[in-house]
């Protein structure tokens, strides 16, 4: 059966340049554990604005970014600016079945959902109401995650390698998964490939 990868990708598109240097703010989290390049990390509870796109990975990436970069440039009820953040959040939408043994989970056509983190101190009540109504605001639970790091251009093959290393580490340690894997990019796509920063993650118990 074909593994099921949920894309989470974060363009970091504001303070940085060709040479990797990151100054955009960064959702805060603890960190658990580590084992060379692996870590266990709990995040807090995100606020995102979010929005839906049925289309292939490339058009989905640059139509949800125009989307939320519109939102948070001003084009909310409140005409206020928002500072970017990273991570943008990008993953594939699959459907859940109801609830049978096994528990079966499959994509759904090509849908993607991309989201922008809010800064810290937004909430669902103060965050500003998106005018464009593909935009939504939402909140992310608080989470366990584990976490690989690595180098080099975000591309399939590389996710794949590292979400099986990555997998194969969770089984090792009888740790159980929660979600399929995402893939984090921490750099915009001009950053040289062995300068940046790509991490996959999986939500764990």
């Amino acid at each position: 059966m074909k593994k099921i990868v949920t894309i989470l990708t974060t363009l970091f598109l504001s303070g940085c340049s060709v040479f990797g240097i990151r100054t955009t703010e960064q959702p805060s989290y603890q960190l658990l554990n580590h084992t060379g390049n692996i870590q266990i990390r709990h995040y807090p509870a995100l606020v995102v604005a979010e929005t839906e796109i049925a289309d292939d990975y490339k058009n989905a990436s640059s139509q949800g970014f125009q989307r939320l970069a519109g939102y948070i440039f001003g084009n909310n009820q409140k005409q206020q600016s928002i500072a970017m953040t990273a991570p943008v959040i990008q993953q594939q939408q699959t459907e859940t079945l109801a609830m049978t043994a096994p528990v079966i989970q499959q994509k759904s056509g090509s849908t993607w959902l991309m989201a922008f983190v809010l800064p810290a101190g937004y909430s669902l009540a103060t965050a500003p109401i998106p005018n464009d109504k593909t935009v939504i605001i939402k909140e992310l639970p608080a989470k366990k995650v584990a976490v690989i790091e690595y180098t080099g251009s975000l591309c399939e093959s590389g996710i794949e390698k590292n979400t099986d290393t990555l997998s194969t580490w969770l089984n090792q340690q009888s740790i159980k998964a929660l979600s399929p894997a995402r893939s984090a990019a921490y750099d915009p796509p001009w950053t040289l490939p062995f300068l940046r920063h790509n991490e996959i993650h999986v939500d764990i118990e």
